[in-house]
């Protein structure tokens, strides 16, 4: 695979939700949790989100519960939870591992694409961050602690190239 466009994720309800849908926009996928120090970010991810989908922002939620079993919810918690608590209206897809044996396959892709500090491919915790152009290369990876709105620079530097 060359591309993330090339995989398909799952729909929160099961359903495949191929990536290739969103071919020709910039991506922010992210590992989320609703129990986590970092859950808050749910905001700084919406707040993204709706200031630049009508450029060609998406941003895509991957609830993850392999750090601190801090997403233990279904897919209808997570859903309640970020809907109430954030006001969330981006696609948040069904709960994956991120590393490992069963980690998911477009997470062993991006993970490969961009490794993380001292060059290990491993996901540290929830809220790790990547941004992938319009291309579908993954252009950066960002820690748990860089909070979204750090990332604006980043988001309209991708959106702005063609």
């Amino acid at each position: 695979m060359s591309s993330v466009y090339d995989f398909t994720a799952a729909a929160a309800d099961g359903s495949p939700a191929p990536l290739a849908d969103y071919r020709g926009k910039v991506l922010l996928i992210v590992n989320t949790a609703s129990k986590c120090g970092f859950t808050p970010q749910y905001e700084g991810l919406e707040a993204l989100w709706r200031r630049y989908r009508d450029q060609g922002l998406v941003v895509l939620g991957f609830p993850c519960n392999q750090f601190g079993a801090q997403e233990p919810g279904d897919a209808a918690e997570i859903a309640s939870f970020c809907a109430l608590t954030y006001d969330v209206t981006f696609p948040v897809l069904a709960k994956i591992e991120v590393n490992g044996p069963r980690a998911d396959p477009l997470y062993d892709f991006l993970t490969h694409a961009r490794r993380g500090i001292l060059g290990s491919a491993a996901i540290k915790w929830n809220f790790t961050k990547f941004l992938v152009g319009r291309d579908g290369e993954v252009l950066g990876r960002f820690a748990p602690a860089d909070k979204p709105e750090s990332l604006a620079g980043a988001v309209e530097k991708a959106l702005a190239a063609s």
